[in-house]
């Protein structure tokens, strides 16, 4: 007399579905980590305490060389406003970030906070956390 059931379960986990799971999930976040790009140069900020806004706004930054860049764009010294007044005339609240690198002499920052005062532009300062 045969009293064993007949159905056994089989204790052997297979691990191929949940490979298959985790290389699907590492593609989908490489593919969606390259399609965010900040809109900087690369440039050595002052560090101070603050947080960071992540809203749609133009970067406008100074290098040491005092070159002028308005969202990656090398702009002269002397056609900043008239680019930026371009840059966010479809905006409701405009918004500019400034980025000056570490040295730059503060009357250029205060040249683009003019331009920002005249205009009724809000201006962040772009800082490097401590």
């Amino acid at each position: 007399m045969n009293i064993r059931g007949r159905n056994k379960i089989n204790p052997d986990f297979n691990m191929s579905s949940m490979t298959d799971i985790v290389f699907l999930l590492l593609i989908f976040f490489m593919l969606t980590s390259t399609l965010v790009t900040v809109n900087a140069l690369d440039i050595v900020l002052p560090k101070a305490q603050g947080k960071t806004e992540s809203k749609k706004s133009t970067a406008v930054s100074i290098t040491k060389k005092l070159e002028f860049y308005i969202d990656r764009k090398k702009v002269k010294e002397s056609e900043i406003e008239q680019y930026l007044l371009k840059n966010i005339a479809t905006e409701e609240n405009p918004t500019i970030v400034l980025r000056a690198e570490i040295g730059v002499p503060i009357e250029k920052a205060v040249k683009i906070l003019d331009i920002a005062n005249r205009n009724k532009i809000k201006v962040i300062l772009a800082v490097q956390p401590n």
